[in-house]
Parts: structure tokens; C-alpha cells; sequence
């Protein structure tokens, strides 16, 4: 009975002088906290993330593109791919001959055929993206290029569900 008086005072002793929380504690309650507040910053409007989260891929395709375009003009003594030239009209990328006009998301493409880059980029991308929302495919990405009269490239991404438009200028 001594002994476990003894080893019981101890325990008093030893938790007193070591108040406070373990690092295990600490720990799992900072994961409960990150879950939780996961758990509801997408249960507040999931649709409005995936909406955004598509609008981020498009302005990343968008970059991708033009990227592609200004490696192709730089490896060719400054000449733009075939279809590309200054004062150009706005023309979708795709496959298509017909029904490429579009006028959403800050496109204003009225020709009717679509322009094909895959060939010309194919070095600098692996396919031509498609825009996001299945109503496009590689016959008609959502994408649109166009060059000014200063030659500067514009790709645009057609189907933005965001209240801006979204393009890359260079």
C-alpha cells in the first residue's frame, strides 16, 4: 500500500510540474481544425469553386498557348505559324471548316472556319487544349487567336463562366 501511495504522489507531482498539452494533442487537433475548415470552405458554394477552378485552367491554356505561339515565332526568324498574320480577324483553333463563329466570353470570331496549330506546335505542345466544358473538342477548342496591327498575339478563352474575360496578350 506504501508503494502505491508513493507512486501515486509521484504522478501528482509529475503532472503538475508538466502541465500543458502534448505534441500528439496539439497535433490532432490541428488536423481536426484544417478537415474542418476544408469541409466547409467547399460547402459554402462548391459550384462557384469548380466555376473558378475551370476559369484558372483556362487562363493557364490560354498562357500554354500563346507561349507555344511566341517559341514558334522565336525559332522561326520571328515568323508566326501558317493562318497568323497582322490585322488578322479573330479565328477559333481547331479542326473545323465550318461553324467555328463564336461570340462569348470576350471572342468575337466570325469567320467560319476554324485555324489549326496543332501541326505547327505540336514541338512546342502536346495537343492543342481544349476548353473545359464539354461543348468543345479539338474540332473547336474555345480558344481564339488574333493578331493586331502592332503584331501582338491575343489567345482568348471563349467559355469563361466568370464575370471577366480572360485572354493573353504578348
Amino acid at each position: 500500500m506504501k508503494i502505491l501511495n508513493n507512486i501515486f504522489d509521484r504522478t501528482l507531482f509529475y503532472r503538475k510540474k508538466c502541465a500543458g498539452f502534448t505534441l500528439v494533442e496539439l497535433l490532432l487537433v490541428m488536423g481536426i481544425i484544417c478537415i474542418l475548415s476544408v469541409v466547409t470552405f467547399t460547402s459554402l458554394n462548391p459550384a462557384q469553386r469548380f466555376r473558378e477552378a475551370r476559369d484558372i485552367l483556362r487562363m493557364n491554356d490560354a498562357k500554354a498557348l500563346l507561349d507555344a505561339i511566341n517559341t514558334y515565332a522565336a525559332d522561326n526568324q520571328g515568323k508566326y505559324p501558317d493562318g497568323l498574320s497582322k490585322r488578322m480577324s479573330e479565328l477559333q483553333l481547331g479542326t473545323l471548316v465550318f461553324g467555328c463563329r463564336i461570340s462569348t466570353g470576350g471572342c468575337n470570331v466570325t469567320e467560319e472556319a476554324c485555324l489549326d496549330l496543332s501541326f505547327p506546335l505540336k514541338k512546342y505542345l502536346k495537343h492543342i487544349p481544349i476548353d473545359p466544358t464539354s461543348i468543345y473538342s479539338p474540332a473547336n477548342t474555345g480558344y481564339s487567336v488574333v493578331v493586331d496591327e502592332n503584331d501582338i498575339v491575343t489567345v482568348r478563352a471563349c467559355g469563361t463562366e466568370g464575370t471577366t474575360n480572360i485572354f493573353a496578350p504578348k
